[in-house]
């Protein structure tokens, strides 16, 4: 296995470097908002010295709750800068959520802003979870407008910059080797809270540089359009190869289809990563879209069904369509479709494993490699590949076979080319809307609501979102609930995908030799809601 051509340097270099080649370039714009290479170099150095005023060492973690934004970016850039480690919440976390990962990955400074969409104030969400409680906490940072009770605001918080001279974040940087951590995601897994993901900085960027060089083909000046949310891997991956080739990354507050027509359009966006069906369906579904509204995009990603993908290719005659395979523990990707591959195969297949990763297919049980076309549990290594999970040597030794191979717990197989095909998922895992969902982590809280005896939670197929939570219930002798009051119960304090769309009270449970058999009650609910 080869090492890919590109020479990994830490995350925030690839910053430093854009603003000493082309300062007056675009380097991010949100909406309406932009910032160049060099301004966005200023705005994360300042960052960096105001966090430095307030005690963050290297390897700090600081916490950031935000919704798309500049301060978004310059908190990133500017914590990576000085060698702490970004913690990014999840978005649409709760107050239970959220205080597990405040005091699971230890954050000193937690930073947000102000209230966003569906009317999530973050400040009260962060005053819920007490996360000022934690152990770890020092500080909470507003970036918001005006003055909230327990938080430092805007204007404090960057006046503190003023008392750190500029070469401490220098000497902070240039003590930054890449094999250090360089952010941490927390992602659902099987265990019953997210789990914490460090990625170190030659994984952060493993997929966004090489699968942009490889298959994206990013160029020097590329305007890649991403309407992701940042605290996800699907916005750092084409943030690091944007910011590696010198291009543009075009973001959102919140994904609009007119508008983001609108911008793409504006922008003139060569490349498009909107990674998921649900929202590049609006595109291609708005009254206002015509064929050559992507007349600039060469390729486009997303991952979706076959056929889904089949029928999107046929709407955007200027552009190729591409997909992949990947999770937040490869920094993205793992691998990845070229243009160049005829149809067939950028639809019913995800390409090759990118190149410094190695991609095999083993029995999920006893861990024997399998022979091309034989379905098993997709397993990768290499340099796209991360270590292990935070703070938790178990869930680690248990993701990992002999030779540094990560179980995915996703179902797969290889042709005699290399070539993965994704087949579902072995875990106990729902995808909603993109997101990862452990049914356990549902079923944990449904068991707190006092008429539960026991939950059991899958997934329904749905047009939208891919998956939807379903619940089913056995309620505790002699005590009654309805349908209403147990969506009630989750409201507020789980987010709100994984909320069970609907909820079915049963008496019996089909069973196994030990197990409740859930593809049983799967197809219980597939029937019901079939049309009639």
């Amino acid at each position: 296995m080869s090492p890919p051509e590109f020479e990994t340097v830490p995350f925030a270099e690839a910053l430093l470097r854009g603003a000493k080649k082309h300062p007056d370039r675009d380097c991010i714009v949100v909406g309406d908002d932009r910032v160049t290479y060099g301004a966005l170099e200023a705005r994360a150095r300042l960052v960096g010295r105001s966090l430095i005023a307030l005690g963050i060492e290297r390897g700090d973690r600081v916490g950031i709750l935000m919704a798309n934004g500049l301060d978004f970016t310059d908190l990133l850039f500017g914590a990576s800068l000085i060698g702490a480690i970004p913690v990014l919440y999840n978005a649409r976390f709760k107050a239970r959520e959220i205080a597990h990962v405040t005091a699971d990955a230890g954050i000193k400074v937690v930073v947000t802003n102000d209230v966003v969409e569906q009317h999530t104030d973050y400040v009260e969400l962060l005053n819920k979870a007490e996360v000022q409680k934690a152990p770890s906490m020092q500080n909470q940072i507003f970036l918001g407008t005006g003055l909230r009770d327990g938080f430092m605001d805007r204007d404090t918080f960057y006046d503190l910059a003023d008392s750190v001279d500029p070469s401490v974040v220098e000497e902070r940087h240039e003590g930054t080797v890449v094999t250090d951590t360089a952010l941490m995601f927390y992602t659902s897994g099987t265990t019953a809270m997210p789990k914490g993901c460090p990625l170190d900085h030659i994984v952060l960027q493993h997929a966004g540089v090489v699968g942009g060089k490889d298959r994206l083909q990013l160029i020097e000046g590329d305007v890649v359009w991403n309407p992701l949310p940042m605290f996800h891997s699907a916005f750092t991956q084409p943030l690091t190869g944007t910011l590696h080739f010198g291009g543009t990354l075009i973001s959102m507050a919140h994904f609009e289809p007119s508008e983001a027509l609108d911008l793409i359009a504006r922008e003139r966006v060569t490349v498009a990563f909107p990674a998921f069906p649900t929202i590049t369906l609006q595109l291609l579904h708005h009254p206002r879209y015509h064929p050559d509204a992507f007349s600039d995009v060469r390729v486009m990603l997303n991952v979706g069904p076959a056929e889904e993908l089949v029928a999107m290719q046929a709407l955007m005659p200027h552009t190729t369509q591409i997909t992949c395979f990947g999770m937040s523990e490869c920094g993205g990707s793992v691998a990845m479709c070229h243009p160049s591959d005829p149809l067939v195969m950028r639809s019913e297949c995800s390409g090759k494993a990118l190149p410094g990763v190695e991609i095999a297919v083993r029995d999920p049980e006893t861990g024997k490699p399998l022979a091309n076309g034989e379905p098993g549990e997709i397993v990768a290594r290499g340099r796209g590949v991360f270590s292990g999970y935070y703070n938790d040597p178990a869930k680690t030794k248990a993701a990992f076979w002999e030779g540094g191979w990560f179980r995915t717990g996703d179902l797969g197989v290889l042709d005699a080319e290399g070539r993965v095909t994704f087949r579902g998922r072995l875990k106990d895992m729902l995808k909603v809307g993109g997101e990862n969902v452990a049914a356990i982590e549902i079923e944990g809280y449904l068991a707190l609501h006092p008429a539960v005896n026991l939950a059991q939670v899958v997934g329904l197929p749905n047009e939208k979102y891919g998956e939807v939570p379903v619940a089913f219930i056995e309620l505790v002798p002699g005590v009654t609930a309805t349908e209403a009051e147990i969506i009630d119960f989750c409201r507020g304090e789980i987010a709100s995908f994984k909320i069970p769309r609907c909820v079915r009270f049963v008496n019996d449970w089909p069973m196994g030799a030990t197990k409740i058999l859930k593809h049983e009650l799967r197809d219980r609910i597939l029937i019901e809601m079939a049309p009639t």
